[in-house]
């Protein structure tokens, strides 16, 4: 009874600690450097990559224990019975057991390199999956990162559409004065109300859509909604500074350090080695063999055989063997597997020119990205500043009478929307700079 209370007491403890830490997981607020390493830890991708690499540890294990000696005991029991002749004309029924034992070691001494060659090959697949973790954590951070800034977009919108609809319910406030004292239609008070209806469905979508940007980075980062949320890093508004006047040297790190293309560089050696191995099959073989047994025979006639342990210390022995194989027609297999290997070569070679072209063709469109999301970004610096000078005129305007409700919405929305493309715009900039940085090797997390 006391050890069953334990254990209850044992299993409370661990059940409250496992709830305090779930707990804590989901009322964390991440930032952006914690939520990128947190992914890089964690996530289904990573974790499976780095069981590759496990798996291609103990294949590099198993390829160097080909380079030893097999050796194995032997036993073996036969046992035969019925009529034997012993003697010419002489027949008689006899029970046989044959008993064997011995032990052996097997050496391949020579295969044409293909056990040299394998091991070289285990060795480079596992290269191969430590570059292909390296580079699925690239895309992880990256998107980790797009999220986030994603998350921060939608917040500041989210801040603009409260403003919006602050503007909106004072300028109601202002109407209903008017209106009750006379200065006004009562026409222009409804126009006022639908305003505010409108702008509290604006935050209500921009609500809606920084939820949305939450959901998708608890999603990557493969945690539950509830309680997650970020901090809030100020975003400096965008200048000349931050973009690149050459995308050459770009380029350049990016061919000789991107992982993407180190792959590609990497799976052509493994076909190489491929080939390699292939063509072993055209070569002799040698092998080496040594045994070391005994055995005794005895039957129910016991009085012509030994006793048992006379007969296994008298009949034990050494054996050694050299088997050489020299392959003369394989049925067209060494032929067909050597084709084969030297197509998957030039499949390896025009995969890698493929990765280089790619690489080159993401890294131009995230140049010119950057330069066009930097006019556009100024573009509607200039824009938002115009229509911040009309609002202010339409309102002067408005609290004289020159200029009814409905033109005065008008121009606010176009505030609106300016406000709205220049946040846009400075996060579309922040990313593709971000991108480029990611290629040239930059941390992208500060």
């Amino acid at each position: 009874m006391k050890k069953m209370k334990k254990t209850t007491k044992i299993l409370l403890v661990l059940s409250l600690v496992l709830t305090c830490q779930f707990t804590f997981a989901q009322q964390k607020t991440w930032t952006l450097q914690e939520a990128v390493n947190y992914a890089l830890e964690n996530n289904i991708s990573v974790q499976q990559s780095k069981n590759a690499i496990l798996s291609g540890e103990q294949d590099i294990i198993a390829a160097k224990g080909q380079f030893l000696p097999s050796l194995a005991a032997s036993a073996n029991y036969n046992l035969n019975i019925g009529t034997e002749q012993l003697f010419a004309g002489q027949f008689v029924d006899r029970t046989s057991n044959t008993i064997s034992v011995g032990a052996g070691l097997r050496q391949n001494i020579f295969n044409g390199f293909r056990t040299l060659n394998l091991y070289k090959q285990s060795k480079l697949n596992n290269e191969i999956n430590s570059l292909e973790l390296a580079r699925i954590q690239d895309d992880i951070s990256l998107n980790v990162v797009n999220a986030y800034l994603n998350i921060l977009f939608s917040k500041e919108n989210l801040e603009v559409a409260k403003k919006q609809l602050e503007f909106a319910d004072t300028q109601l406030k202002q109407v209903n004065d008017l209106v009750e004292a006379g200065a006004q239609p009562r026409a222009n008070l409804l126009d006022a109300e639908a305003n505010v209806f409108q702008e509290q469905q604006n935050v209500t979508v921009a609500q809606n859509n920084y939820e949305l940007a939450l959901l998708s980075m608890s999603q990557l980062l493969q945690l539950p909604l509830e309680g997650f949320s970020v901090e809030f890093m100020e975003i400096n508004d965008p200048t000349e500074t931050l973009l690149y006047n050459d995308v050459q040297p770009i380029l350049d790190y990016a061919y000789q350090n991107r992982n993407e293309v180190k792959l590609a560089e990497k799976r052509i050696e493994n076909a190489e080695l491929s080939t390699k191995i292939s063509k072993s099959g055209y070569l002799p073989s040698l092998s080496g063999s040594y045994n070391y047994g005994s055995n005794a025979f005895y039957t129910n006639l016991t009085d012509l055989e030994d006793p048992f342990f006379d007969q296994i210390n008298d009949n034990k022995g050494h054996s050694f063997s050299l088997n050489l194989t020299v392959p003369i027609f394989s049925q067209f297999q060494n032929k067909t597997n050597v084709a084969r290997s030297k197509i998957q070569e030039e499949n390896a070679k025009l995969n890698l020119d493929q990765a280089k072209l790619t690489l080159e063709s993401n890294i131009q469109r995230a140049f010119t990205d950057a330069k066009a999301s930097y006019k556009n970004y100024e573009a509607s610096k200039k824009a938002l500043k115009a229509q911040e000078l009309a609002l202010q005129n339409a309102k002067d305007r408005y609290s004289l009478g020159a200029l009814n409700s409905f033109d005065l919405e008008q121009i606010r929305l176009r505030y609106v929307n300016a406000e709205t493309s220049l946040i846009n715009a400075k996060y579309d900039f922040v990313f593709k700079t971000k991108v480029l940085d990611f290629y040239l090797g930059k941390p992208i997390t500060q």
